[in-house]
């Protein structure tokens, strides 16, 4: 059903626009990727007092779409099934892992990805790749925020860092006299793509060049130890977002490559990566996404097991670490409405040089910047009690879990499927997914008043989808499927996935995030054999 007739004079006359790009101070002529800033239910920058009536936070959209048909409304249009999957697989993207390369035996049988956009562009970002020169492999998810370019620039250079810093001294002095001699360099990474995640080919000669300055760094300090992946994941992500804000203070005279560099360090974006070697599982996460790993217990059913923490207000250890870094004359105004500075919702970030720079450094770039900067009012504004910076830092958590062969699966979202999921509901529909097997529960209607009728479309909803082949051939296309379509007892309802996925783009990103996931799936042989020292 459309939107209540009160909103369509807004929306004919694209005002919808208008309105949400002054409903938070990030407003619409900001220097990055243009979209609105709303996270569901809550903002990732917190909205203008003068403005917070006019948005709602977590509207409830079943009083929305099921509104009743007025004479004056607009006529329903619905999707039809054909097109809710056209939608919902433009993104998907799997890859299957040879079970040896060539050097090692993978634990991991393969991947699906995929993602849905609610902001327009989308500002998620996800990458996959194989490192080439040591073991493993590097699975993640970005979430941007304040526009899309902090995160696109985190998605293409962060595991090139991961793996240089997993270099030993050998390679290192091996690729360096390449570069020098211009002989053709070693492959670092092989890349896992959908045609849709581009590379920046403008920025790629600055990317490389402090990328170079890295491992020339790396190779002046050799130890002559092994390098340790925990100490390596953190390394990398401190030194890009380092390089981040470095370039964007020195500049460039390229002035698009100028503009690029700043228009990246005053974004932000949070970051959880997966490395897999063997049955070493590392995950460092910066930020808000997560990572869960799917378990699969002796009787045949589901659990979830968290391999990482949120950093926001709702992590106390994380609300007592920022604390500690600053004086206690600032305690009251540190974390105020569940945000950093009462504007940030994550509390660990790439970019967002807003919270990092001193208060001269950040006007001093500004006023020799380009005029899309200097005239811009979110690059001039200065927090409210902004005394001793920085106040954010990109450096990652990192937790090692050592795999076993219950460990099914791996999931890697961004925060737009664990705002709509709980992790054990994740953990049951992707394990059922992949295994193809049902655990039943009873049906659950959470207190809903349910008549006779009603019940029984349920219970032969749920045998038709028991006894059908699933329609989706991608586990994370499945699982969006879920978050975006689940009704109120849990199931999909192609009347709501309809709904939602034919919200204006002014309005989707009011009801939800955009949805970025990354599947993993598990060897249990392998890792078995691993276990039992045979590999």
């Amino acid at each position: 059903m459309p939107a209540p007739t009160h909103l369509f004079p807004l929306i004919r006359n694209c005002e919808i626009s208008r309105i949400c790009s002054t409903m938070c101070y990030c407003h619409h002529k900001h220097l990055c990727c243009l979209s609105s800033h709303f996270a569901h239910g809550h903002f990732r920058y917190a909205p203008q007092k003068k403005f917070a009536a006019l948005y709602r936070p977590k509207e409830n959209f079943y009083q929305f779409i099921h509104a009743r048909d007025y004479a004056s409304t607009p006529q329903r249009f619905y999707l039809t099934p054909p097109q809710v999957n056209s939608i919902l697989k433009a993104n998907e993207y799997s890859f299957k892992v040879p079970e040896f390369d060539g050097k090692n035996v993978s634990s991991i049988l393969g991947f699906d990805s995929n993602q849905l956009p609610a902001n327009a562009p989308i500002e998620d970002r996800r990458s996959a790749a194989t490192c080439l020169q040591t073991r493993g492999m590097l699975l993640g998810v970005f979430d941007g925020h304040a526009g899309c370019a902090c995160a696109q620039a985190v998605s293409e250079r962060l595991f090139y860092y991961i793996a240089v810093s997993l270099l030993p001294h050998e390679t290192l002095l091996e690729i360096e006299n390449a570069v020098e001699s211009g002989r053709a360099l070693l492959p670092i990474l092989q890349w896992h793509k959908h045609p849709n995640d581009y590379f920046s080919k403008e920025a790629s000669k600055l990317y490389f060049n402090s990328l170079r300055t890295y491992w020339q760094e790396l190779i002046d300090l050799n130890s002559g130890e092994t390098t340790d992946v925990k100490e390596a994941l953190i390394n990398a992500f401190k030194r890009l977002d380092n390089d981040i804000s470095l370039e964007a203070q020195v500049g460039d005279p390229n002035s698009f490559l100028n503009y690029l560099v700043l228009r990246v360090a005053f974004s932000g974006a949070t970051a959880c990566v997966a490395h897999v070697d063997g049955v070493d599982l590392h995950v460092a996460n910066t930020g808000d996404s997560r990572a869960m790993l799917g378990v699969q217990e002796e009787d045949g059913s589901w659990s979830a097991v968290n391999l990482s923490y949120d950093h926001n207000a709702q992590n106390e250890r994380e609300v007592e670490r920022v604390k500690a870094e600053h004086p206690k004359s600032e305690e009251k105004s540190l974390v105020k409405q569940d945000r950093l500075l009462g504007l940030l919702m994550p509390f660990r970030a790439f970019g967002d040089v807003k919270f990092k720079w001193s208060i001269e450094l950040q006007k001093r770039v500004v006023e020799s910047g380009p005029d899309q900067l200097n005239d811009n009012e979110y690059t001039k504004f200065i927090p409210p009690n902004y005394h001793t910076p920085p106040y954010l830092t990109a450096e990652p958590e990192v937790i090692h879990h050592k795999l076993r062969p219950q460990d099914k699966f791996l999931v890697l979202a961004t925060d737009g499927l664990w705002e709509t999921m709980h992790r054990q509901d994740v953990a049951r529909i992707v394990g059922e997914y992949l295994t193809g097997v049902h655990h039943q529960q009873p049906i659950a209607v959470g207190g809903y008043k349910v008549t006779l009728g009603q019940m029984h479309g349920l219970l032969t909803e749920r045998r038709a989808k028991i006894s059908s082949v699933f329609e989706d051939q991608n586990a994370a296309t499945h699982l969006i499927r879920h978050a975006v379509g689940n009704n109120e007892f849990g199931a999909v309802d192609h009347e709501r996935l309809s709904k939602m996925l034919s919200l204006p783009e002014e309005l989707a990103r009011m009801y939800r995030d955009d949805i970025t996931i990354i599947v993993v799936q598990f060897n249990s042989h392998v890792i078995g054999a691993y276990q039992n020292g045979e590999l």
